[in-house]
């Protein structure tokens, strides 16, 4: 395989080469097309042939295109000592640049340009030698932008930071430095990733003995652990599949950093009489364990019986062969402290394979009341305040009295619609507190009908549908009467190849026919483009051009035209998006309607059929970066976040609306320090802080050629300008970019896969 070699944009050093062959090793298979290639495995591997890198720092770029997301590659230096493996998470559709430190006497190079099976194609590979001054320069300056450590430091703050580190450890500060770097980039996404963040990470942080032992307000937490057991027919075979399944959980009790107060075991007759010895050994073990028999046939009513032996302030249900983290209680305590209002701890969890591997974590975000009802995301991992706890019998559960996840999922929807409930009684635990026993998970048909209950219940009318997966669902919401006006903002310059798609899409696809269509004509001077205008002006009455003679100001452009628009509505519309479905505007009307939402985004897709934006997540790249960019269109996304309705801190105003009363309430985008960059996500953020959920929904599906029109930030000046308006957010917004409560602290701050920190 050739791969392609390009001229250097902007030259690093003149010394550089490049490999001038890829050579397939392992489980690699020429695909059909050409330059394509077939990974068979998880390894596959090239040999690089002919020049290979000089020794030193190195600049490697790679583009590579993939049909899967969320995959890693690595290129691994060989000499006749040792070798060295960097690991590189690509961008798709972008080149990599990373800076690689080749040590002498390297022999062979190999590359794997993934880590699972799928197709791929290698677009672009070549190493560029760099003088140490300037490799230096780019390391710094990534970890002021990326490394939680030395954000916003400068470079002179970080070196020095770097270097007194260095003489307390008796190393190189460079080599600290490269670390520190390369841990920007770690992208923990596979399996084998995360075992290796359980190394590096967990149990980094993980609280020694001491610390347990000096948190003094943490042993105030006054829990109680209850494992209920439910038996169908008590033969032998299934009462030692219950037995051996209890080991690890009363296991992981004993275990705890923090010992619970209490500890209920409530078994079937069989089983109490038949182990008696095992269990006053376990007691001996843990004198806090209470073994009770229970005559109860259903899980239900198992775990009503557990509440009446509770004495404690907060309950936490552990499924037999489930397993508590070995810190589980530490941590809860620790959060419960720190949120003396909160009615529900939620902590992040996985799941155990049959060799009790842990795998597929769940790093959950915090109290989100849309994604909720979108799908049952708190899990097993809750522990709640005794009193706020609701009892549910085994009639008011029909079919699913054994089910347990239908359980958790009712009584969480339960707690979240007591009267006054907001964010503060739901305390977010990020730490990985459980880990699930393998094929424990009992998916039930549909929640359609626990959702309905629970809407009903909450005066609200709403219709309830099935999801895009299993076990989620959507919720259409009343359209009002009469339909709201909603005025379409198009600002636009010239580019009428760009315009006309866009318009003419609107027009012809949107089902939901009310509605006024603003082009804010930003000083267009092509003669086709001014025709078009016209044009289109005169052919449906819908559209309406607003002429804004002065130089582009993004947010003054649509301040300008929602002072003109007459709906009750405001939607900020690029020019260069196109709806997919007749259905988009209504999904968004029907969203933005709800008096407690505020602005409510869109799926966008890039023309190749890849994500462009899922939302906006806070802090990804230093301020705000779009979630899920680049995973392909039918991909569920991380926890299935890409085929659910949720809450998000922001949304791209490429497609966003709300409605006019907030947007003036907010006083609009801020024209004089975001002119162009980052007001969609300061106008989130506002509305967030008014007091108003912002929404992404899947089910508004537009295609979108991100900022053609305008073009790139490639001159001084819009560099200067770009860098004011990102110093101006971090300056507002700072604590607030760094938390995002949709997200997860564990997840990473780099990339926008969702992979971990």
């Amino acid at each position: 395989m050739n791969a392609n070699h390009t001229s250097r944009d902007k030259p690093w050093y003149p010394h550089h080469r490049s490999p001038q062959q890829f050579v397939p090793l392992q489980q690699l298979k020429a695909a059909s097309r050409p330059g394509e290639w077939q990974s068979l495995g998880a390894e596959p591997l090239f040999a690089l042939e002919g020049q290979l890198p000089l020794p030193g720092w190195n600049m490697v770029e790679i583009a590579c295109e993939r049909d899967v997301t969320s995959v890693v590659s690595s290129l691994t230096f060989e000499s006749a000592r040792r070798s060295l493996t960097v690991e590189l998470p690509l961008r798709v559709g972008k080149i990599t640049k990373r800076l690689v430190y080749v040590p002498w006497g390297v022999k062979r190079v190999t590359f794997a340009p993934m880590n699972a099976t799928g197709t791929f194609s290698l677009e672009h590979f070549r190493f560029v030698w760099l003088t140490p001054m300037f490799a230096y320069n780019r390391l710094l300056q990534r970890l002021s932008n990326m490394h939680e450590h030395y954000r916003d430091l400068s470079l002179k703050e970080i070196e020095l930071s770097l270097k007194q580190q260095a003489r307390k450890q008796s190393r190189k500060w460079q080599t600290i430095a490269l670390e520190d770097y390369e841990s920007t980039f770690i992208s923990f996404s596979t399996r084998r990733h995360y075992q290796q963040w359980i190394r590096q990470v967990e149990r980094r942080r993980a609280p020694s003995d001491h610390e347990v032992a000096m948190r003094h307000h943490v042993h105030s937490f006054d829990c109680s652990i209850l494992l209920v057991c439910p038996i169908g027919e008590a033969t032998p075979d299934a009462l030692q599949a219950l037995q051996n399944s209890l080991k690890g959980s009363l296991a992981s009790v004993a275990e705890q950093s923090l010992s619970p107060r209490q500890a209920v075991l409530l078994l079937p007759s069989p089983a109490f009489h038949g182990w008696q010895a095992w269990l006053e050994e376990w007691q001996r073990e843990m004198p806090v364990l209470r073994v009770v028999e229970s005559h109860a046939t259903s899980v239900a009513a198992l775990r009503i019986e557990a509440l009446s032996y509770c004495k404690h302030s907060w309950i936490w249900f552990l499924r037999p062969g489930d397993r508590l983290a070995a810190n589980a209680l530490f941590h809860m305590a620790s959060i419960a402290a720190d949120n003396p209002q909160a009615q529900m701890l939620i902590a992040d969890e996985d799941s155990l394979d049959e060799e009790g591997v842990r795998h597929s974590p769940q790093f959950k975000p915090e109290w989100n009341a849309d994604l909720l009802l979108s799908m049952p995301y708190m899990g097993r991992a809750v522990c709640y305040q005794h009193r706020f706890f609701p009892r549910l019998s085994a009639d008011m559960c029909g079919d699913n009295a054994n089910n347990p996840d239908w359980l958790d999922y009712v009584q969480t929807l339960d707690v979240t619609r007591r009267d006054h409930f907001s964010s503060q009684q739901l305390a977010h635990v990020p730490h990985i507190a459980y880990h699930g026993a393998p094929g424990a998970a009992t998916t039930p048909s549909s929640y359609v009908g626990a959702v309905e209950q629970h809407l009903e219940a909450c005066g609200q009318v709403a219709q309830v549908a099935p999801g895009l997966l299993p076990g989620t669902q959507r919720i259409r919401w009343p359209m009002p009467t009469p339909e709201p006006l909603v005025s379409l903002l198009v600002p636009t310059r010239d580019g009428v190849d760009i315009l006309r798609p866009c318009v003419d899409a609107i027009l012809d696809r949107t089902d939901y026919s009310h509605f006024e269509l603003l082009i804010l004509d930003n000083q267009s001077s092509c003669k086709e483009t001014l025709a078009y205008l016209d044009e289109v002006a005169a052919r449906d009455t819908r559209v309406k051009v607003l002429s804004w003679n002065a130089p582009f100001n993004y947010s003054s452009i649509n301040n300008y035209g929602a002072d003109h628009a007459r709906g009750s509505v405001i939607g900020l519309i690029n020019n260069d998006v196109e709806p997919i479905d007749g259905q988009w505007l209504t999904e968004m009307v029907e969203q933005v309607s709800r008096p407690d939402i505020g602005c409510v985004g869109a799926k966008l897709y890039y023309p190749n059929d890849t994500i462009q934006h899922g939302g906006v997540i806070l802090g990804l790249g230093g301020l705000a970066g779009h979630a899920h960019r680049f995973f392909q269109r039918d991909e569920d996304g991380y926890m299935g976040r890409l085929k659910v309705a949720q809450n998000l801190s922001a949304v791209t105003a490429a497609c966003l609306l709300l409605r006019k009363e907030v947007f003036d309430a907010v006083n609009g985008l801020n024209e004089e320090d975001l002119a162009v960059a980052y007001n969609d996500v300061d106008l989130c953020i506002k509305v967030r802080e008014a007091g108003y959920r912002n929404l992404w929904t899947p089910f508004a599906e537009l295609y979108h050629h991100e900022s053609i029109s305008r073009g790139a930030d490639d001159t001084p000046e819009k560099r200067a300008r770009w860098l004011s308006e990102y110093a101006y957010m971090r300056k507002t917004w700072g604590e607030l970019l760094d938390s995002d409560p949709a997200y997860n602290p564990n997840l990473t701050l780099v990339h926008e896969d969702f992979s971990l920190r």
